[in-house]
């Protein structure tokens, strides 16, 4: 594997300590800028909404720039942006900065993605997504417990100070490692890619993953009100869950990147229905600290298999946009997670308590096992169809 690989992913790891570090620290910003528990969830949904209209519109805007160049204009913006963050008294300007560094993060994971397969032969493919998307695990392990520490500590302001520091050394070493030449291929117009999200198998296949990740940021958004307020966890307990839940992603990334290739419609149906399983679970037994504990590692690690599973997946199916396919499961996974913070804050709202989002993460994975089931049902028929047998 490319050691440039690894390089997007210490940048991915800066950028997801970011996406997810608002978990861990959500009470202290709703005490400190005088909003409700809900209102700093969504945050996290402005954050995933900007990568949602960030990630097509941020790879046409640079899809003729130089990889490098695109990569560190990103990653610089990004950085600038959480040191305003940090400064700022305002809830509605912490909100803009939230969306605009989710913006410069959309194109920076568009570009990430293909730099990161178009660098490797496609037996490794698999391997190299997992790879850039290990960064955000690994994020979940250090990064976000780190951040719930510093907060802690010092309030959540020194968090995006801290993010906005470590985004240094991997701008240094992007400039150091990915080559700045210009792609040797000629691009594939940008209304022939665009095109390609007609397809009803690739439209499913976004869908599912939305869903799938929709139930992940659901749940993931509340973990610091449900440990504290019904699984009976003290304040300090929060950045160890985090960084559980992190650990468990990053095994499950690294599993399914060695796996994907060899059975992916195995591996993606398994996962699947073990999340759908696992969260129902969840609900069921969030009072008990064992079941809790478990069940925070065993989720993160199935959501992120999956996930990864379902991203190979894309690229597979829009094979002929190179440029866009990134930016097509880019968008897919942050629907979900502007939805799912959003659907756990109507359901506390509403008064069905800090266990609520769980329920709701186990409804979405229902629906995301039909999306799947009606994608793989589009398969056989193509296959049927191939082999000269009618599809029924």
């Amino acid at each position: 594997m490319p050691f440039a690989v690894y390089a997007l992913g210490l940048a991915v790891f800066a950028q997801g300590t970011s996406e997810f570090m608002l978990s861990g620290l959500v009470s202290d910003i709703a005490a400190d800028l005088h909003v409700s528990i809900p209102a700093a969830g969504l945050l996290t949904s402005a954050f995933a909404i900007g990568m949602v209209v960030g990630a097509p519109l941020m790879a046409l805007f640079s899809r003729n720039w130089p990889r490098r160049r695109a990569l560190l204009f990103f990653l610089c913006v990004f950085s600038a942006v959480h040191v305003i963050g940090a400064l700022t008294p305002s809830y509605g300007v912490l909100l803009a900065t939230r969306v605009v560094g989710a913006l410069a993060n959309a194109g920076f994971w568009a570009v990430a993605l293909v730099t990161a397969v178009s660098m490797v032969g496609p037996e490794a493919r698999a391997r190299a997504t997992s790879v850039v998307v290990g960064g955000v695990t690994i994020a979940c392990v250090a990064g976000v417990p780190a951040g719930a520490a510093l907060g802690g500590h010092w309030g959540w302001r020194s968090a995006f100070w801290a993010v906005a520091l470590v985004s240094v050394p991997a701008v240094v070493v992007i400039a150091r490692t990915i080559p700045g030449a210009r792609p040797k291929s000629t691009p594939v117009p940008a209304r022939d890619e665009l095109g390609a999200l007609a397809r009803p198998r690739l439209l499913l296949t976004l869908l599912t993953s939305a869903l799938v990740q929709g139930a992940t940021f659901c749940a993931f958004s509340y973990f610091e009100p449900l440990a504290t307020h019904v699984t009976g966890f003290g304040a300090a307990w929060v950045p160890a869950l985090l960084a559980l839940f992190g650990l468990g992603s990053f095994v499950g990334v690294t599993v399914a990147g060695r796996i994907i290739d060899a059975r992916p419609v195995a591996l993606t149906t398994a996962g699947l229905l073990s999340l759908s399983v696992g969260w129902t679970g969840f609900a069921l037994t969030a009072g008990s600290p064992f079941a809790t504990v478990a069940l925070v590692f065993v989720q993160g690690m199935l959501a992120f298999g999956t996930g990864t599973a379902l991203i190979s997946w894309v690229f597979r199916l829009a094979a002929d946009a190179p440029t866009l396919s990134g930016s097509f499961a880019t968008s897919a996974f942050n629907v979900g997670g502007a939805l799912g913070p959003w659907f756990g804050g109507l359901a506390i709202d509403a008064g069905f308590g800090f266990r609520s989002p769980l329920w709701v993460s186990a409804l979405l994975m229902v629906l995301a096992l039909g999306t799947a089931g009606a994608s793989l049902g589009m398969r056989r028929a193509t296959d049927r169809t191939r082999d000269g047998i009618p599809a029924i």
